[in-house]
């Protein structure tokens, strides 16, 4: 469930039903054609931002750069950033088209794959506590979960860096998103899933490599760390990661929702997957539990941005902890490039500007970006309400107008004005395979 930061980069037609738009980690990519533009009969409000500090953060250059993602096309767009204790807020769009009602900076949101930073800093609480071997076989903590040798070659480090080689569960948990058909979204909206039958449908699929072989991203692999957190601790993953990150982080509006709704002021969800769910439904509410310990966390863009903060000045981990976290492997396409690096439930970027920090992550109808400098004072992070918006039968040499909104203002955000262009299209985040369609369009 994690996205590709948008990027103008070229996409070959053999690679363009393979990524997709927040998540959001974490899929299709965000450079797909054709504008999702908001509906006329809405009508679009002007954005609104929120500068608590302005020195250093150009207040009016990130406003202008947010109305431009709804401009693109994105129906609703919020976003925080920080550069040490100056703050920005702003929104731009609709929450709802239908009313016309407009986004707010401090709308609660599903955030996707960035739950997978909150379940690996649980782990390596785990470890800090000498409860958890990050090289131990998996067997060793769910013994005959994962059946037979693979479950003693498999660790619990390449669970966390994506490098076990167990496929994804998407195109068993949703079988219509393997021909591109939203069937399975409707008829899963209040269905219950459990953590093992998600593990048995990820087993089910092909083998992505051998263990500790390549990096290939796989959501199986923290349902897997969810059920360790579980066992060792001896509490459900959920009430863990509460009590140990959400609370000791400071967030107050970041949490497991208990039933299919988001509790306080969101944006409805739509999703047009690629066309063709058109007009776009909204899947604001839905039964996350396909989602558990690897996506369905809700939260803000303020919160999660004082969570990477945290992890980042060693406020959740001690040092050794946090560099096993910072320990990255490549990702690669398929011709071998390296795209970016990944590490254990965290993912590396290098910008213009320098390094950064974080995740992304992307479910049905929402996606989120987050991403923060290594010394923790540079951060953004971004949430949109339309997902899946390219068309598959554009062109793919053209990148969609929201991709490229999103890159200007994700790089302006974190590197600024004076280099917001600087740099190539390739430097940014790297692909991470995301959940639902795009890992269903692989097979």
């Amino acid at each position: 469930m994690p996205l590709p930061i948008p990027t103008p980069l070229r996409r070959s037609g053999r690679h363009r039903a393979r990524w997709r738009s927040t998540g959001a980690a974490v899929a299709v990519a965000l450079a797909l054609t054709a504008t999702a533009a908001a509906p006329a009969s809405a009508a679009a409000p002007a954005p609104t931002s929120h500068n608590l500090v302005t020195e250093g953060l150009g207040r009016k250059d990130l406003d202008r750069s947010l109305a431009a993602i709804h401009s693109a096309g994105m129906y609703g767009v919020y976003a925080a950033v920080r550069d040490g204790g100056d703050e920005w807020r702003g929104a731009a769009g609709l929450a709802d088209i239908d009313t016309g009602r407009p986004v707010r900076s401090q709308m609660e949101h599903r955030i996707g794959s960035v739950t997978k930073t909150f379940t690996a800093v649980g782990i390596l609480q785990q470890v800090a506590r000498d409860r958890i071997e990050l090289d131990a076989p998996v067997a060793r903590y769910l013994p005959g979960v994962v059946p037979g040798d693979l479950g003693r070659q498999i660790t619990v480090r390449m669970l966390l860096n994506h490098t076990s080689g167990i496929g994804d569960y998407i195109p068993g948990a949703f079988p219509s998103l393997r021909r591109l058909e939203p069937q399975s979204l409707d008829d899963n909206r209040f269905r219950h899933f459990s953590p093992l039958e998600l593990v048995r449908y990820g087993l089910a699929e092909p083998r992505t490599g051998e263990p500790g072989a390549v990096h290939s991203y796989s959501n199986t692999n923290y349902v897997l760390a969810g059920l360790i957190l579980t066992k060792v601790t001896g509490q459900d993953a959920e009430q863990y990661l509460t009590r140990h990150v959400i609370r000791a982080a400071g967030l107050r509006h970041t949490y497991f929702p208990r039933t299919p709704y988001i509790k306080g002021p969101h944006a409805k969800m739509y999703e047009s997957l690629y066309g063709r769910i058109d007009p776009p439904r909204d899947y604001s509410v839905y039964d996350m539990s396909w989602a558990w310990s690897l996506g369905s966390l809700v939260s803000t863009t303020a919160d999660l941005n004082q969570f990477y903060r945290a992890l980042l000045t060693g406020e959740l981990l001690g040092p050794a902890e946090l560099r096993e976290m910072q320990t990255t492997v490549p990702v690669q396409d398929a011709t071998g490039q390296v795209l970016g690096h990944y590490g254990l439930g965290l993912a590396a970027q290098d910008l213009p500007c320098g390094r950064f920090w974080g995740h992304s992550g992307g479910v049905f109808g929402a996606g989120t970006y987050a991403l923060t400098s290594q010394d923790g004072r540079r951060q953004v992070s971004l949430g949109i309400n339309l997902m899946k918006y390219q068309r598959l039968d554009g062109d793919p040499s053209q990148p969609h107008p929201v991709d490229a909104a999103l890159h200007t203002h994700i790089v302006q955000a974190l590197c600024g004005k004076t280099t917001a262009g600087a740099g190539t299209a390739g430097a940014l985040l790297s692909r991470m395979e995301t959940a639902a369609p795009a890992a269903a369009a692989r097979h």
